[in-house]
This record gives structure tokens, sequence and C-alpha cells, in this order.
């Protein structure tokens, strides 16, 4: 397992909640002693003309400390998505989130989608025919819906909001197959966060179900990036059993 991060995340950008001061630096504490944390750079524009239009583009340009760190958050979903191809499990520890951002539009704490663009870049390079988006943040991935619309490359998959949540994803992941998974990994279901549903143990669990699946049905491929998540100490510790869960079979 490895993680990619930059510490120009740690800068505020805007005032949203994805942006708020402290909210990565106990996940990056967690982390940065248990895993290879590698320096993540920022993308190209033509990968977020993959996905985005140049319209779009250029509105996120206007106000350039957001453009820079969104570009740098596309960039860390790259190299993760990369190094899952190359045979190493990654997560991206980066901000501002990505799946609400559609071709044209975004909102949400969002302006770029850093995992729909990783996924396009490694379906229109040949290295996977199909995906898996999992998603299992509170708030639906309509961005990242509508960037694969039409798409039967993909698959997204998000489940219900409730506490059987896990047994959901069980469910769906028994009858499913795919060359890559990429995860859009918001932790703000937690007991302590907006959601008020799962507790940090169901996120090993997810982690555990994700990895039995990456490995026994896509060669271990997977990648995960991080979406919400606003308590920041209960996103720590849930990142942290999520990792744990990836490296375990259920």
């Amino acid at each position: 397992m490895k993680v990619f991060f930059h510490h120009d995340f740690f800068r505020e950008y805007t005032a949203d909640p994805a942006a708020e001061k402290g909210r990565l630096e106990p996940a990056y504490q967690v982390l940065k002693g248990r895993y290879p944390i590698a320096d993540a750079i920022p993308c190209a524009d033509s990968d977020i003309l993959l996905v985005h239009t140049r319209s779009h583009l250029e509105s996120v340009k206007r106000t350039p400390i957001v453009y820079d760190l969104a570009a740098l958050a596309v960039g860390t979903a790259i190299a993760a998505a990369e190094s899952a191809i190359n045979g190493e499990m990654a997560f991206a520890l980066c901000r501002p989130p990505g799946h609400h951002a559609s071709p044209d539009h975004s909102w949400g704490f969002c302006y770029f989608n850093n995992v729909a663009i990783a996924v396009k870049r490694l379906l229109d390079a040949g290295k996977i025919t199909s995906a898996l988006v999992v998603d299992f943040d509170l708030h639906y991935g309509d961005g990242t819906v509508n960037s694969f619309q039409g798409d039967n490359r993909v698959t997204y998959w998000q489940g219900q909001s409730s506490k059987n949540f896990v047994q959901q994803m069980r469910a769906f992941l028994e009858q499913t197959e795919s060359d890559l998974i990429a995860v859009s990994a918001g932790f703000d279901r937690h007991v302590r966060d907006w959601g008020g549903m799962l507790s940090t143990g169901d996120y090993g669990s997810i982690g555990s179900l994700l990895g039995t699946f990456s490995r026994e049905k896509c060669g271990g491929r997977l990648f995960a990036v991080l979406e919400g998540g606003y308590n920041s100490l209960s996103m720590a510790e849930s990142i942290q059993l999520f990792l744990q869960g990836l490296d375990t079979f259920s």
C-alpha cells in the first residue's frame, strides 16, 4: 500500500469545509509512519480535458490557488491509479474532493473530478477495458455519473444511505466483474460526522471487502481517493482502518 500526498494540501484555499484548516493533519500523522508516502505532482491541463470542458477548466483557473490545488489533487489521483496498475494499491490523501465535478460544472466543494479523470486516462491509454467506481461518501457522486454517462466501460455504485451499507456493498460485489476498482473514499457517513451512520470499524470492513474483491476479480488493481469527511479525528481513524482492511481478506 502506498499513499500519495503533497504538503500543499495543508493550505487553506477557500472557506468551505473541505478546505478547513487542520482537516488533513490528523490523517497524515496517522499514515506517515505506517505507509510509504510519495509526493504527487500536478496534472496537465490535457488530463483535465479528458473529462472536463475547456470552459469549465478556464472558469476554475480564474481562482489561481483553487486551480493549483485542484490540479494537484488530480495529479495525486492519477499517481495512485498508476500505482494500482503497476501492482501496488494506493490511496490519494488529497483535496479538493471531486465527485461532484461534472464535465461542464461543479459544486459541493469540488472542482475537477479526480477519480473520473484518473479512470478515463487509464481507459484511453488501453491499460484497462473496464472500471468499477465504488463511492462510499455520504453524498451521491453526480459528477462521476455525469462524466461516464453512456460509457458502458464504467460501472458506478454507491448504495443506499443506511446502517446496512456494508451488507449492500457485499451483495453488489459478489455479482460484479471489473479490470480495476476506483474508490471515492468519503468518510462523512461516520457516526461522529454528518451522516451519523457508520462506525470506525465499518470502514475497516469496507476496506476488507474491497481488498478481497480487487484480489479475486481484478488482480489487486485498486486505488482510492479521499472525498468527504469533516470530523478530522474520526476521518483519520477511519482512513487508517480502511487501509488496514484493504490489506486483509474478508
